[in-house]
């Protein structure tokens, strides 16, 4: 069963130190999200990795001690400086909590504003000490709403960070009207339907939405890991909004730009559970031919002669361990699989899922499939 990952999450408490990834483009409002995760308690003791500690820009009104690169916050939370690589950095701040010298519950990665956040979520997985200490609790993305349609337009990167977000925080949303506000949610919501969209405002909001992103918890209610795999639900109207009588303003309206249109995602329903066969298949060909613009896939799937489902995960062709859903629970066995893409058109992407499809039953006819971005 899915023949590139070797191994699953065990039955065992999961003990590994959850990581969450930072990103979005220059300017977006990082910073100020790093400060606020600095400052509370109710998460316990974090250490935040960023590129560089002396640009942090961190509120100086928090730090109580520095020390070997590594400043100290009064909540007790950590913060330091990638010295070499990642991958080092995050080794030496276990190693040093192993020993007692250090004290945190979670990591969370800022990443630079023109990084691409894939290769960071792949560090994790091949490296084989990291993958046995750590586990990607989730990938946060910040977009500007004053800027963020102007960067979207010029950056692909920062496309990609939308694309591969788990929650995008909508910051500066007091900088413009509420119909732009809107406008750039619907067009965040065509690169990436399965994201949750937040608008702290002031930097203001309850830290726990930054947590236990992933479907990946072998602890997960099984409604949080549909929602995972499935589009976010559109806004809720406005109950106050047409009490004068007139018909309230259409959203602005946003064009796509060339970069929007280089993003396909796609999200197919299996009625019937799959052959194991059938989808290590797909999916090792789907990797073979197309894995560097694979943004991520991901899903819950049932296979022939298995009870329970397993979340499935990956990025390019690195793949999380699958998790097995044992507090899976009533009558639907449906799968759910959502791809999102950087340069594959949408025939590729329909003939690769009607790959898929093929190999079900009669009962095939009643699957579902939807894409996004011609």
């Amino acid at each position: 069963m899915i023949s590139h990952v070797t191994n699953s999450v065990d039955d065992k408490a999961d003990r590994r130190i959850p990581i969450t990834v930072v990103t979005g483009f220059l300017g977006a409002g990082k910073t100020t999200l790093l400060n606020t995760v600095l400052s509370e308690t109710s998460a316990g003791k974090i250490a935040v990795i960023v590129n560089e500690l002396g640009e942090a820009g961190l509120d100086h009104d928090l730090i109580e001690t520095v020390e070997d690169e590594i400043v100290m916050m009064q909540s007790g939370c950590l913060c330091c400086s990638i010295r070499g690589d990642l991958s080092g950095t995050i080794a030496n701040l276990i190693e040093r909590r192993d020993d007692g010298a250090l004290r945190f519950e979670r990591i969370v990665i800022e990443t630079t504003g023109l990084a691409d956040p894939g290769p960071i979520l792949q560090a994790l997985l091949v490296d084989p000490e990291l993958a046995k200490a750590t586990r990607m609790d989730g990938l946060v993305t910040v977009v500007d709403a004053a800027n963020g349609p102007t960067t979207l337009d010029a950056q692909i990167e920062a496309v990609s960070q939308v694309a591969m977000a788990d929650l995008i925080l909508l910051s500066k949303t007091d900088l413009v009207s509420p119909a732009v506000a809107d406008a750039l949610s619907d067009r965040l919501k065509s690169l990436n339907p399965s994201a949750q969209i937040k608008r702290p405002v002031g930097g203001c909001f309850k830290l726990d939405i930054l947590w236990g992103l992933s479907g990946l918890r072998k602890d997960i209610d099984p409604k949080e890991a549909i929602a995972w795999t499935s589009a976010a639900q559109p806004r809720e109207p406005d109950p106050l909004g047409n009490l004068s009588g007139f018909s309230r303003p259409k959203t602005t309206q946003m064009a796509m730009s060339p970069h929007d249109t280089r993003i396909s995602s796609a999200s197919i329903v299996l009625n019937a559970p799959l052959k194991d066969a059938a989808f290590d298949l797909w999916l090792d060909t789907l990797i073979a031919l197309k894995g560097p613009d694979i943004l991520r896939v991901k899903g819950i799937v049932f296979l022939q002669g298995l009870e329970t489902p397993f979340v499935f995960h990956g990025v390019q062709h690195i793949f999380d361990p699958p998790v097995p859903m044992k507090n899976w629970d009533g009558d639907d066995r449906r799968s759910r699989i959502v791809v999102i893409t950087r340069d594959l058109g949408r025939p590729e992407l329909q003939r690769s899922l009607d790959m898929l499809r093929a190999h079900q039953p009669d009962l095939a006819t009643k699957d579902k499939v939807f894409l996004t971005h011609d």
